[in-house]
């Protein structure tokens, strides 16, 4: 459509009639994560309930690495300071999910392994995007 914001208006029309339509849930989800990048980074919160409220635990755990790769992708494209680390921190989430997913996926279903590889080609194609160091104090020397 390239029109979040009246898709979102017609999926919650829906949800009005039909609270657990599973399609409207889906493609709110799906608006919602589309509207990271615009800076509507607030959308989190609702994306991740309206995952839960999934009836299928392959849906469930699929869409919720999706949130946690458009939402770490979103913050890796602002480029502040720190945003390799958090943008690799929430690829591995999302990663995560995918492999679960993946166990739960329909016979033919392809969908998180794809979207694994994704992850795993953006992680290994930035430099940037990596573990944040791990913090590292100096021993105390007792005199």
């Amino acid at each position: 459509m390239n029109e979040p914001l009246e898709a979102e208006s017609i999926c919650r029309d829906v949800l009005v009639v039909d609270l657990g339509d599973q399609l409207a849930i889906s493609t709110l989800l799906l608006v919602l994560t589309d509207q990271y990048a615009r800076g509507f980074s607030q959308r989190v919160r609702e994306s991740r309930e309206l995952a839960k409220s999934l009836q299928s635990d392959y849906e469930k755990e699929y869409f919720t690495g999706l949130i946690a790769e458009r939402r770490a992708k979103s913050q890796y494209d602002k480029g502040i300071p720190g945003c390799g680390p958090l943008a690799y921190e929430g690829l591995e989430e999302a990663m995560a999910h995918y492999e679960k997913a993946q166990k739960l996926s329909p016979e033919g279903k392809d969908d998180a392994v794809l979207r694994w590889n994704t992850c795993a080609r953006i992680i290994n194609g930035h430099p940037d995007i990596e573990p944040a160091p791990a913090f590292q104090s100096e021993p105390l020397e007792l005199e």
